[in-house]
């Protein structure tokens, strides 16, 4: 409990010398323009759907995707929130500590948190949970991504009926020519394994991750999902899959990078997102 209030206060004594130096992050359009927090959840309002691109070690990020939960839900108490941090099988464990049939304490103690959970996103579940939100754990488990970047997809066929109910339907269609697993594959050249596999992991976190939220969606919930940010970098990873199943689907993609400067938008992350969100190269990580 100590450290972690010493993280807190390292946090917040970031940001307190970023501001007294200037703005602690910025949020731009994907053509460079400057906007702030309120006109980011202006666009957001207006869609079905927002993809929190997070740098899942990044703590001001952290706090800014926690603002943008309570500015979505001051407009829509019955908004959706879905997160890659819990693998479906944690599903049961979430439902039981929402609706008070175990306490936070059980919850944390069963479900496999990351390592990063307390400082960074248990304020994003309390909010929810205070605000009786529904949350979806929405990721793969990751021992069967672990069994298809060693065997590939057709490796899921011999599982049984319940392990495959914690995977996207089979069989996963992947697009190895998207430019973002065309770059993985390059990133990967000369690395231990089978690249293509390692490809059709993510491609099955990625499909999994998208239809974990159709329910809602068809349902007519507005979603509010967050994931780390090479998922839903330039519209692709868990949208492709979403924009399949749904080709109308509203999205608004916010994306993070960390950039030396806040004041001008890098060509580089341009495209990555409707919405590019530039933290500062040297702010707080927690590992």
């Amino acid at each position: 409990m100590r450290n972690c209030f010493l993280a807190i206060l390292l946090v917040l004594g970031s940001i307190g010398t970023l501001r007294a130096q200037g703005e602690a992050y910025q949020f731009f359009t994907s053509k460079g323009k400057k906007i702030n927090l309120n006109q980011v959840l202006k666009e957001a309002r207006r869609t079905d759907a927002v993809f929190f691109g997070e740098l899942h070690n990044n703590s001001l990020g952290h706090w800014l995707q926690l603002q943008v939960l309570k500015g979505l839900h001051s407009e829509n108490p019955d908004l959706v929130v879905g997160s890659e941090i819990f693998e479906r099988e944690d599903q049961l464990n979430l439902d039981e500590w929402f609706s008070g049939k175990i306490t936070e304490s059980s919850f944390e103690a069963e479900a496999k948190l990351w390592k990063n959970y307390t400082m960074d996103y248990r304020p994003v579940l309390r909010f929810a949970k205070e605000k009786g939100l529904k949350f979806i754990a929405t990721n793969v488990p990751r021992k069967y991504a672990s069994v298809v970047s060693k065997s590939g997809l057709e490796a899921l066929d011999s599982l049984s009926s319940q392990a495959k109910s914690y995977i996207a339907k089979l069989p996963v269609e992947v697009d190895m020519s998207l430019p973002g697993y065309v770059a993985m594959k390059d990133m990967m050249h000369g690395a231990p394994g089978n690249p293509e596999f390692m490809i059709q992991a993510q491609a099955l976190k990625d499909a999994t991750m998208a239809e974990s939220l159709y329910e809602s969606l068809q349902a007519g919930k507005q979603i509010y999902h967050i994931n780390g940010a090479y998922h839903s970098k330039d519209g692709e990873g868990i949208l492709w899959y979403l924009k399949r199943e749904f080709p109308k689907v509203k999205i608004l993609n916010i994306h993070t990078v960390t950039q030396d400067q806040l004041d001008k938008l890098d060509d580089e992350n341009a495209k990555s997102g409707e919405i590019i969100l530039v933290l500062p190269s040297d702010s707080h990580t927690t590992y």
